[in-house]
């Protein structure tokens, strides 16, 4: 009797066959398309999609330049901008996400600068042997992962993961601008390590990470980092996520803690496809953060950043126009991306830019960007930049290379050569992407 009633709470029978009942729980995010969302560009539509396996393919090529002209057509100052007065491919990207009986896996590539220009903005793989900036250097994303169907699903994966701080994506295609304001350009763009993705409903998901470091492939100390994020969407017209971190990720001083959050709210104001203006939509990024031990303190040694954007969508999605940009301030410099000069990494430093505790760094930067979007999975775009800093920072027309390239170790003095630096910096940015 007991049985019987079980089934017939869990089953119904059709024509002598028991059939389960139980609604599948709703995808997370399905009720909406928020592709209009900051870092979520891009088609529904999967060409590449086999069993178990939905292919992934990006090209991002680009041709920026540099008003002040650098003689060794340097550009510094970015996490994804490299070189003036050239064509370059930026990324170029194959792989896919892979799903069978609740098995997953994800890999994708990067092929191009960004493979030389990421691995150099990480001074982990200076602790310890192993070559981990080499081992890693062509994997954007890497992991394995599994789905328990919980609540609306939850996720367990391990490996290398985008992480979003700063709420712009680490892919260009899928951003409303080319150059990120100064708090999504200085703040990880992946982590290495777990993730535990629980999606509470269709509409909010909460994700602890225990990670190695601040994008970084090894730990800089002893101990791992942790943090995660809350991502809400209760319409498709709002978006909120929170971002939190915290970890030692000063090289070998092990004392010294960071702390960080980060903290972005998008909202859709306007949708009519019947006209010519199709979309309206804003963000607005706050960050703040600090380091404390190790000789510093929170009250000299921190991080308060925002940026704000509007964007315009026309004639059915096939024009975009993004106006916007940001500002920091970062006591210590310890999220500044240090210039190229010399040859300088993250590991090696360099006496030309310091970031020892106290010195200063304001910046600001303002853009405007028009995207070309015959098809969902093709940007043309066109952007001007305008940085500012409150110290030379960014490449002038002598360049930050010694004549006849790199001498002595990364980063080192060269006798009778100094950088040329400039307070500010003005660009013009021709991209061609593809997403498919």
């Amino acid at each position: 009797m007991y049985s019987l009633l079980i089934i017939s709470l869990l089953a119904q029978v059709d024509g002598g066959v028991v059939v389960d009942s139980v609604e599948k729980a709703a995808d997370p995010f399905a009720f909406a398309d928020f592709s209009w969302v900051p870092g979520n560009a891009g088609s529904a539509e999967k060409p590449f999609s086999y069993g178990p396996f939905t292919g992934e393919f990006r090209a991002d090529v680009v041709y920026h330049s540099s008003f002040a002209a650098p003689v060794d057509n340097t550009i510094s100052g970015s996490s994804e901008v490299f070189r003036s007065g050239e064509v370059q491919v930026t990324q170029l990207g194959i792989g896919g996400d892979f799903l069978w009986k609740n098995v997953q896996g994800r890999v994708m590539t990067q092929f191009g600068l960004y493979s030389q220009t990421t691995p150099r903005n990480d001074a982990s793989p200076g602790r310890g042997q192993w070559n981990l900036a080499d081992a890693y250097r062509y994997l954007s994303e890497a992991y394995a992962g599994y789905h328990f169907d919980v609540l609306n699903g939850i996720n367990v994966q391990a490996g290398i993961f985008m992480s979003y701080i700063g709420l712009w994506s680490y892919y260009n295609f899928d951003n409303w601008t080319y150059q990120p304001s100064y708090v999504s350009s200085n703040t990880p763009w992946f982590f290495n390590g777990v993730r535990v993705q629980i999606f509470t409903s269709d509409k909010l998901k909460i994700e602890p990470w225990l990670v190695n470091g601040w994008q970084s492939y090894g730990s800089f100390n002893t101990g791992l980092g942790g943090g995660g994020q809350v991502l809400w969407r209760p319409t498709g017209s709002f978006s909120l996520v929170s971002n939190n971190y915290v970890g030692t990720d000063t090289l070998n001083i092990k004392d010294r803690v960071r702390i960080h959050t980060d903290d972005s709210v998008s909202f859709k104001l306007y949708e009519d496809h019947t006209s010519v203006l199709t979309k309206a939509a804003a963000s607005l990024t706050i960050d703040a953060g600090c380091e404390t031990g190790g000789g510093v303190t929170c009250g000299t040694q921190f991080f308060l950043g925002f940026m704000a954007y509007g964007r315009l969508w026309f004639w059915q999605d096939m024009i975009g126009l993004t106006v916007g940009g940001g500002a920091i301030t970062n006591p210590g410099r310890y999220l500044v991306l240090l210039p190229p000069i010399n040859g300088t990494t993250a590991f090696s430093g360099t006496p030309y830019f310091t970031a020892n505790p106290g010195d200063a760094f304001k910046a600001w930067d303002g853009q405007v960007t028009l995207d070309f979007m015959p098809r969902q999975f093709f940007t043309f775009r066109v952007e001007y930049n305008h940085r500012a800093a409150s110290v030379p920072y960014f490449s002038g027309h002598g360049g930050v290379t010694p004549p006849g390239g790199n001498q002595g170790s990364a980063g080192s003095l060269v006798e009778g050569w100094t950088p040329d630096l400039a307070k500010t910096e003005d660009r013009l940015s021709v991209a061609m992407m593809v997403k498919i």
